[in-house]
């Protein structure tokens, strides 16, 4: 550059305007109401349990249990819910909330009518994932596997331990299907709990209980400093498990 560039004055540019009232000093947005909210709220604010995975059972099924039944004494609202995810003929994913059911040596149970969507889905591909997060004590567990179907007896079982509600749930039946109005639901759950009292052992010919036999199950424990521990077993083709610790 020539001296005579250098006392050149500078001209004025439109590139960089003056930040608005809508941006920060930088020029970029400010945060929305949203966001200012979202990133206010706290993570895991609770002292969060030690977890030693060279203490961990050599199967994923007893830590699970352990887990749960810890969850339940820590004031875990609802630790029985959890997250399924399915995919359509497609490859397209989907994910809800469900209940379990049961965990055991075949695997983790959850039931739905096999007319829904999420019924169509593991009938199309019998493969899901179970996510489980458990805040009072910073834990997740994810669980994935084939799914298969347990016989009708089972699902009519599983239906009549629970209560009037649920079984009157199951009669309505439809899952999924679109509604023309919320006063046909109501007419036909009316019905539905009408028969529920009178026969408390009337079938639901869709119901239908599922069973994802676990080749993978991680646990995830949360960390104040960001050291999460995380402990995956994976299923051998002999039916043991081996054990991974991975990165957070």
């Amino acid at each position: 550059m020539s001296a005579d560039s250098a006392d050149a004055p500078t001209p004025p540019t439109t590139d960089s305007p003056a930040p608005s009232a809508d941006s920060d000093l930088s020029g970029a947005p400010a945060p929305s109401e949203f966001v200012r909210l979202l990133r206010a709220q706290r993570v895991w604010d609770t002292e969060l349990p030690d977890f030693a995975p060279v203490a961990a059972p050599a199967a994923p099924l007893p830590l699970f249990e352990q887990w749960f039944a810890e969850a339940v004494a820590a004031g875990q609202v609802e630790p029985h819910t959890m997250s399924l995810a399915t995919a359509d003929a497609g490859g397209l994913p989907d994910v809800r909330t469900v209940m379990l059911h049961g965990a055991d040596r075949e695997g983790w149970h959850f039931a739905s009518h096999a007319g829904s969507r999420k019924g169509r889905h593991l009938a199309a591909r019998p493969y899901a994932a179970l996510g489980f997060y458990w805040p009072a004590q910073g834990r997740q567990i994810r669980v994935r596997g084939p799914v298969t179907v347990a016989p009708p007896e089972v699902a009519q079982a599983d239906l009549h331990a629970r209560s009037a509600g649920a079984l009157a749930s199951a009669l309505v039946g439809r899952q999924s299907e679109v509604l023309d109005s919320y006063e046909e639901l109501e007419r036909a759950s009316d019905t539905a709990w009408d028969r529920a009292r009178r026969e408390p052992d009337a079938p639901a010919p869709s119901w239908t209980v599922y069973v994802l036999a676990p080749d993978e199950v991680e646990f995830f424990q949360g960390d104040a400093r960001r050291r999460h521990v995380r402990l995956t077993y994976r299923r051998r083709e002999d039916g043991t498990w081996g054990r991974d610790l991975l990165w957070p």
